[in-house]
């Protein structure tokens, strides 16, 4: 089963550490995010392949806004 990675607050895209088919772990960083000064690490909730990575550095993103899927 897919996961879908999405933002959790208005941010902008600072990293981007994986990327599609990359073999990725629980806790894994995906990418890092940074809003008000702050980076904020988006990680892996479950093992499995990145099958996309829809950000690339410099993005500003929504809430809600898909980031990446790992199946």
């Amino acid at each position: 089963m897919a996961e879908d990675v999405r933002a959790e607050m208005v941010s902008t895209v600072y990293q981007v550490v994986v990327s599609a088919g990359d073999e990725v772990k629980e806790g894994d960083t995906l990418v890092i995010l940074e809003s008000m000064k702050m980076e904020i690490p988006v990680i892996a909730e479950e093992p499995g392949t990145v099958t996309s990575v829809d950000v690339k550095v410099g993005d500003v993103i929504q809430q809600g806004d898909l980031i990446a899927v790992i199946s």
